[in-house]
């Protein structure tokens, strides 16, 4: 039994977040009232837990061939992954590691995972549009010729349709990798680095 809504085709579903205040907390072992400062320190102390195993994750897993097999949406068993973040990691096997002398709940870790798990969704897109683009250099990267837009429209996918700023951005953003390493990127991997979390 699943507590998701069914859709019908072309409708999906969204999540939404509410802020919440919160002024008081009780310890469970001790029972102890905690004061907002105590409860603002130990959510901060939590929330740092939870990027650092998370960039963890995101360190080993940030290439090309890991972010491809996220995006099939296949497990090596040929099973379709699930739809949460967490869960997928899990089913691939990608853990996160808490720091040496740290015990964490599941929860923590489901946490840490579905925030690395989002992260390692997103590059497709950017990578498919970086690899168009470095496919296709321009012999003057500030001013392409309709060729050489042909081209790149071409040589990424649903570039017909790709807003030209787009490509201009991502462009000007290889030419300054250019001119600080003497080099065009290998891919948006190397270009972007691993993103801080």
């Amino acid at each position: 039994m699943t507590g998701k809504l069914p859709l019908a085709d072309g409708e999906t579903s969204r999540t939404a977040c509410a802020r919440a205040l919160l002024r008081s907390a009780v310890d469970e072992e001790s029972g102890e009232v905690l004061s907002q400062a105590v409860l603002a320190q130990r959510i901060g102390w939590c929330a740092d837990l939870v990027a650092g195993m998370a960039s963890g994750l995101l360190a080993e897993r940030w290439n090309a061939g890991d972010v491809e097999v996220l995006a099939s949406g296949q497990d090596p068993g040929g099973r379709k992954l699930p739809s949460n973040a967490w869960m997928a990691l899990r089913r691939l096997g990608w853990t996160v590691t808490a720091p040496a002398g740290v015990r964490v709940n599941d929860r923590i870790v489901r946490m840490a995972q579905e925030q690395a798990g989002r992260a390692l969704r997103s590059p497709r897109w950017r990578a498919d549009l970086t690899a168009g683009v470095l496919a296709t250099w321009p012999a003057d990267p500030r001013q392409r010729t309709a060729q050489e837009w042909e081209q790149v429209r071409k040589a990424v996918p649903g570039g017909e349709h790709l807003p030209s700023s787009m490509i201009k951005s991502r462009t000007r953003q290889a030419a300054r990798f250019l001119a600080v390493n003497g080099r065009l990127p290998v891919d948006v991997f190397e270009l972007e680095g691993v993103p801080r979390v």
